[in-house]
C-alpha cells in the first residue's frame, strides 16, 4: 500500500515541477538578438577555435557587438567575409583575406599508439578509434583544425591536402590580365 502512495506522489510531484518549468520558461525567457542568430547561421558551427572564441555563438555575438571584425573566421574564407560585411553593413577589404587551402589530417599507422588524445580535441568527431589502437580520420568531417596534431604525442597526425573529389572541387579562379591572340578567333 505505502508503494502505491510513493508512486502517486513522486508522480504528482513530478508534473507539478514540470508544469512550473513550463511556465518559467515561457516567461523568463530570454530573448537573443536576431542579428547574432543570423549571424551563428552563417557560420560553420564547427566550434573549432581558430577565431579566437570558444565557438561560433560568442564569436556572432562579438560580431554584432562590433569587438570583432568581420575576416575572424579562417575556414569560411572569403565568401563567409563577404556575407558577414553584407549582413553587417560594413565594407571590408577582400584582398587580405586567403581561400582557406583544403587540408584533412591523417594518421600514420606506425606511429598511432591508440593514446585518444586526437579524438577528444577534436570538435567535428572526425577521429574515429579505441584507447590502444590504431585511429582513423573521416575526410568528410574534418576540419583542418590541426588541435589533434597539436596534442598527439608520437606526433602521427599530420595534416596533407584534401584529396580532391566531386564533393570538395572547386572551380579556378580565372587569372587577371591574359591576353586573347587573334589566331584563336579565327
Amino acid at each position: 500500500m505505502y508503494v502505491i502512495y510513493a508512486i502517486i506522489s513522486l508522480t504528482s510531484l513530478g508534473l507539478v515541477l514540470g508544469l512550473l518549468l513550463g511556465i518559467a520558461s515561457k516567461y523568463l525567457k530570454v530573448e537573443s538578438s536576431p542579428i547574432v542568430n543570423e549571424l551563428e547561421s552563417l557560420l560553420p558551427g564547427s566550434q573549432c577555435g581558430q577565431c579566437g572564441f570558444a565557438g561560433c555563438r560568442p564569436a556572432a555575438e562579438a560580431l554584432a557587438e562590433g569587438k570583432a571584425a568581420p575576416t575572424l573566421c579562417p575556414p569560411g574564407g572569403s565568401a563567409l567575409v563577404e556575407q558577414i560585411a553584407l549582413l553587417l553593413g560594413v565594407d571590408v577589404d577582400l584582398s587580405t583575406v586567403s581561400e582557406p587551402e583544403l587540408l584533412v589530417a591523417r594518421v600514420s599507422e606506425d606511429t598511432c599508439t591508440g593514446c585518444t588524445r586526437c579524438f577528444k580535441v577534436c570538435p567535428t568527431d572526425a577521429i574515429v578509434g579505441a584507447p590502444k589502437q590504431i585511429h582513423a580520420v573521416v575526410a568528410d568531417a574534418c576540419i583542418a583544425c590541426k588541435k589533434c596534431v597539436e596534442v598527439c604525442p608520437t606526433e602521427c597526425l599530420q595534416m596533407h591536402p584534401a584529396e580532391v573529389t566531386l564533393r570538395n572541387w572547386r572551380w579556378e579562379k580565372p587569372k587577371l590580365g591574359f591576353t586573347v591572340e587573334a589566331d584563336a578567333l579565327c
